[in-house]
């Protein structure tokens, strides 16, 4: 198994920025590629970034978001940029045992419990 806490939420004005933490602990080896997934109020969840454990392949949907991790502490980090009202959302970490980097969150095998990022207007 393979639990994920994710961290670094929190409330910001428009225009702002927050970093997101993704703390994996247990089977690491495990893990080939650890995502990003938002969900919003009434709102089906939408995938953000993706980030493979070697560091090699990325896969984004926004360029004010960027991921990265720290193999060391296996944490995978979101920097969030010029945030907006609609970023608003409930962020989750996930991680795939895949040999890819999916975009699809029904490809993910390990989910966190998320993290409430709130940006006002």
């Amino acid at each position: 198994q393979v639990q994920l806490v994710e961290s670094g939420g929190g409330s910001v004005q428009a225009g702002g920025s927050l970093k997101l933490s993704c703390a994996a602990s247990g089977r690491i080896a495990s893990i080939y590629a650890v995502g990003w997934f938002r969900q919003a109020p009434g709102k089906e969840r939408e995938f953000v970034a993706a980030i493979d454990w070697s560091g090699l392949g990325r896969n984004y949907v926004d360029s004010r978001f960027t991921i990265s991790r720290d193999n060391r502490e296996n944490t995978v980090y979101l920097q969030m940029n010029s945030l907006k009202s609609n970023d608003t959302a409930v962020y989750y970490c996930a991680a795939s045992r895949l040999n890819t980097i999916p975009v699809v969150s029904t490809l993910y095998d390990f989910w966190g419990q998320g993290t409430q990022v709130t940006v006002s207007s």
